[in-house]
């Protein structure tokens, strides 16, 4: 490995799939936004293996990447725009869909949808309770259960978990295993969990989590599940459910983070 295999990227495409491996054909595992920077670790051909701000790692092409110095890596995690949803003209006259997360170029003009700064995005997405709970179905109502996905495009459980509180200032971990060490435990069951805390699930023998939803209030738990096809609010009282009566069975562990 020389020191041409280390330095920084930043994502130039909406969405960039992270890979297990250095294959196309390899199982994504994650996500990477437009403008996120991420670190080169190693590069072998045309892939790169990266590590995001989440510390999270895998393999992308280099066809999603801009290589930009370690400097200007830095200062681009100064003030942006974060993409909510929007359609957005670039200098050129191209047109990109961003999802939710991604960050705008400074050049870009929004067409429809919205941005908002860094600063906006802060006061309008406080880091409570409440917020979250909101936030969860305004943004992932309708969104498809997809495996390493992290937008309302499509989603995973944990990627779901840690889009919503990211977009609240809140860093989770990538994976329900690793969000289920973050903050402090809540001794109670799932019933009585209370708005902006986290479930966690296991369907293993070893009891590893395998599953994360977002209770939001009165008895409802949010998650984006693939026994759904993808996002669901679940009454966990209602026991006469099969799937709410599978949730119960498999409720391992609740934690808060807030």
């Amino acid at each position: 490995m020389t020191n041409a295999d280390h330095g920084w990227s930043v994502v130039r495409v909406a969405i960039a799939p992270l890979h297990e491996e250095p294959r196309v054909s390899s199982p994504q595992t994650s996500q990477c936004l437009a403008g996120h920077v991420l670190e080169i670790l190693e590069t072998q051909g045309e892939w790169v293996r990266v590590r995001g701000a989440d510390r999270y790692e895998g393999w992308v092409h280099s066809g999603y990447l801009a290589r930009t110095p370690d400097g200007t890596a830095r200062r681009s995690r100064g003030a942006r725009r974060v993409s909510l949803g929007c359609i957005t003209r670039t200098p050129g006259g191209g047109q990109r869909v961003l999802p939710l997360g991604a960050y705008l170029s400074p050049e870009e003009t929004v067409e429809s949808g919205e941005a908002v700064d860094e600063m906006t995005a802060a006061a309008r997405f406080p880091a409570t309770a409440s917020a979250v709970s909101r936030t969860a179905p305004e943004f992932f109502a309708g969104t498809s259960y997809q495996w390493g996905g992290i937008t309302p495009w499509g989603a995973d459980c944990s990627g779901f978990v840690q889009s919503v509180f990211g977009l609240h200032g809140v860093s989770l971990p990538r994976d329900a295993w690793q969000q289920a060490a973050a903050g402090a435990p809540v001794e109670r069951g799932l019933t009585a969990l209370h708005a902006g805390e986290l479930a966690f699930f296991s369907d293993r023998d070893d009891r590893k989590i395998t599953h994360v939803g977002l209770c939001v209030g009165e008895g409802r738990l949010a998650h984006v599940a693939v026994g759904r096809g993808g996002f669901a609010i679940e009454r966990v009282s209602d026991g006469s459910d099969a799937y709410v009566k599978k949730l119960l069975e498999r409720f391992r562990e609740a934690r808060t983070v807030l």
